[in-house]
């Protein structure tokens, strides 16, 4: 099975590396690290002339990185089972409470019937497993055109059109 990132919608190269396991960092282009590798090497990693991503686990909270997230070109929120939806609320709070514009990506147990839920809190990147990602994103993206719950995607809520 190949991966692939969708962002935005469609199918897109990613520029990062995914260094959270890596001992040593690579030293240069743009790269994804772990909230340890950010608080153990910050300085270092704010001196690279390259983007920034840093993954957060579902119990590492958005407050950690709340006054950094200016450095960062991405935040990678972790699904480490489908059932553990934690990092929902994170991407809430990262897009709504810090005002979070950038790349939200999904990372981990990434399942084609939650993509739609992901988006609609915020997450417009998912790095996901499996063939015709782009056909089965579509087509689970043309499955509701009306929702019961306002987020902050910018449709419109059931009460919205009720009201008029």
């Amino acid at each position: 099975h190949c991966m692939a990132l969708i962002k935005d919608g469609v199918e897109a190269k990613d520029s990062f590396v995914n260094a959270c396991h890596l001992d040593t960092l690579p030293a240069s282009g743009d790269i994804i690290v772990s909230l340890d590798q950010w608080n153990d090497h910050r300085d270092a990693l704010l001196a690279r002339d390259a983007q920034l991503g840093v993954t957060l686990k579902s119990d590492q909270h958005p407050d950690s990185i709340a006054d950094d997230l200016q450095h960062f070109a991405l935040v990678a929120l972790e699904f480490p089972a489908f059932t553990d939806g934690r990092a929902y609320s994170y991407a809430r709070i990262l897009r709504d409470q810090y005002g979070f514009a950038k790349e939200l990506r999904a990372v981990g147990d990434v399942l084609l019937e939650q993509l739609l839920y992901m988006n609609r809190v915020g997450i417009n990147a998912f790095d996901i497993v499996g063939d015709n990602d782009l056909e089965q994103w579509k087509v689970a993206a043309a499955d509701y055109t009306v929702w019961y719950q306002p987020t902050n995607d910018g449709r419109t809520s059931i009460r919205d059109l009720r009201r008029g």
